[in-house]
């Protein structure tokens, strides 16, 4: 039988506390304390899919915050999220190559008929649910401006 995603999260967070890894339980915490304020805010159980989107989302807010830190000059606030992004990514699906994605925004421009960037909301729509947890969203969006020009 195979595991879930958080089934998978729970086992690294008892692995983290037996091996005494304060940085990466801490992280563990944090993913786990998202899913849990998902599914009590949705009144779900979270299924693989949404646990992607939230990890997604918490890649995301880090991100943003390494960008004000690097502003800043604050490189160890910087450094503790990257930290974060690593251990977070790594319960994300493999990324995709950038040819691979280059390929999948041809197809789904293709597919919704898009031609101007009116139509951006259709190939984000239908980007999102084949890239989730695998690209990074904001570069597939600057990337569908340039090409919906």
């Amino acid at each position: 039988m195979t595991r879930t995603l958080k089934q998978q999260i729970q086992e690294d967070m008892k692995n983290a506390l037996r091996a005494q890894d304060k940085s990466r339980l801490s992280v563990i915490r944090l993913i786990l304390a998202a899913i849990k304020q998902v599914e009590v805010d949705k009144r779900i159980e979270a299924d693989d899919i949404c646990i992607t989107q939230i990890l997604d989302k918490m890649i995301k807010q880090r991100r943003d915050s390494m960008a004000q830190y690097d502003k800043a000059k604050r490189k160890d606030l910087a450094d503790q999220e990257r930290l974060e992004v690593k251990i977070i990514q790594a319960y994300l699906p493999e990324p995709l190559s950038e040819a691979d994605i280059d390929r999948i925004l041809s197809e789904v421009i293709t597919q919704v008929g898009a031609t101007s960037v009116k139509d951006m909301g259709k190939v984000m729509a239908e980007l999102k649910a084949r890239l989730q947890g695998r690209a990074d969203m904001t570069q597939v969006s600057a990337k569908i401006k340039a090409r919906l020009v």
